[in-house]
């Protein structure tokens, strides 16, 4: 008896051993098990390296349009000085925006509580072109902030740092500088009163309950800056051009100036994201691994089983190879199966994650992510499809591995030894 690879004959046998018989109910539930261990491990995996991508992508965009790419330091000691290295660091090709900045620490207080809180100055018109806080006003609005030739006494809160103050729009604040100058009682820390021109809110809670934005000429009084500025913030068509562009920006600052990116600030914080979403990777795969040598137990069982039958397959002509093919379709299938399963249950709950976490949220009454821990509002996923065919991939490949074993011990059965009892 002959045949071609794989063919309609041998399919028909794997697929009815795979169907088998409750008398064998044993190799039903193991593949039963098999199959559902390696559907939820290659869900599993889709699901949590989606999650770890959302967070990163999400939390890099907030940190990388809330802060700079690049920061100038020195090089302009006058306010003319400044604006023309302005100018032409924004000649620079991939360059967008560069805006001056005084940024401190300062303690705000409100009428019945107090908190620490970043102060950043800023011209009216460069916080007019910051899409993260000029598209995200969630009270008042950027009407009248700049406006007179101090600046005037506006000022944009962060939300959550408005709400923990107990103030709104409309409201006064005050803001203390940590340096001050010296009296005859001592060093007196300066102190103003500002009224709360908006509120904003970047959908991440470290700086919508940190920051606070002021106008550059208030920020300059308040911090004793006189005329100078803290840094030079410049921010980039593409993030990525930031390292490669230090030297260019360097040259059009001017003699003297220091250029730092993003890259170097946060270093240690995207260091460990990437490290944590290789190591969690790593620890999946092992899991779908060990969710597919399920597929052995199965397969080992069967063909004990189906001894006899393999014994008489074997002796009207049937070759070794065709009962090798025979028993790695049935364990594959398993495996295929268990992988296409896995990954349209993990791809559906990832693209209606928000709905899920609505609803579970709903049923059990109970915030499931916090916002104050996890600094996002809600839990976000990115599919990367690339990653998703690589573990698909992955489980496909461990699946055929695992099979081929105890198919090819299948192939090795004596028909002999195996008739001799029977």
């Amino acid at each position: 008896m002959t045949a071609a690879p794989f063919g309609a004959w041998e399919r028909a046998i794997a697929v009815r051993y795979l169907l088998t018989k409750r008398s064998h109910g044993g190799v039903a539930l193991i593949s039963i098990i098999s199959f559902t261990a390696i559907a939820l491990a290659v869900a599993a995996l889709i699901i949590t390296m989606s999650i770890m991508n959302g967070f990163r992508g999400e939390l890099s965009s907030k940190i990388l349009g809330f802060n700079g790419h690049a920061y100038v330091v020195g090089g302009y000691m006058t306010p003319d000085g400044r604006d023309a290295a302005t100018r032409r660091i924004r000649q620079v090709p991939g360059v967008v925006q560069a805006m001056p900045l005084v940024e401190s620490q300062a303690l705000v207080q409100g009428p019945s509580a107090a908190a620490g809180a970043v102060v950043r100055g800023i011209r009216p018109e460069d916080l007019r072109a910051t899409a993260i806080i000029a598209g995200n006003m969630k009270a008042g609005s950027l009407r009248g902030f700049g406006v007179g030739d101090d600046g005037g006494d506006l000022v944009l809160v962060g939300q959550k740092l408005a709400e923990s103050l107990g103030l709104n729009v409309g409201d006064p604040i005050s803001i203390i500088s940590p340096t001050g100058g010296d009296t005859a009682f001592g060093a007196m820390p300066p102190s103003k009163s500002y009224i709360i021109g908006g509120l904003f809110s970047v959908g991440m809670s470290e700086y919508d309950q940190t920051f606070i934005y002021m106008p550059l000429t208030q920020a300059q009084l308040l911090f004793g800056r006189d005329h100078a500025v803290d840094f030079i913030e410049v921010k980039l068509d593409d993030p990525d051009k930031a390292p490669g562009l230090k030297a260019t920006l360097a040259a059009a600052a001017g003699p003297g100036a220091v250029v730092t990116d993003w890259t170097e600030r946060n270093r240690a914080y995207f260091g460990a994201l990437e490290v944590e979403h290789n190591v969690m990777r790593l620890i999946f795969m092992f899991i779908v691994a060990l969710a597919a040598l399920n597929i052995i137990s199965g397969l080992v069982m069967l063909v004990k089983n189906k001894g006899r039958d393999i014994a008489i397959l074997r002796t009207i002509g049937a070759s070794r190879g065709s009962i090798l093919r025979i028993f790695f379709m049935a364990g594959a299938s398993i495996g295929l199966a268990g992988t296409l399963s896995g990954l349209i249950f993990g791809l559906v709950f990832c693209l209606n994650i928000e709905a899920i976490q609505r609803f579970i949220e709903w049923i059990t009454g109970v915030q499931v992510f916090n916002a104050d821990v996890y600094f996002l509002s809600h839990v976000p996923a990115k599919v990367d499809w690339l990653e998703v065919a690589g573990v698909s991939a992955w489980a496909l490949f461990a699946a055929f591995t695992f099979t081929l074993l105890p198919a090819w011990r299948a192939s090795r059965l004596d028909p002999v030894e195996a008739l001799r009892y029977e």
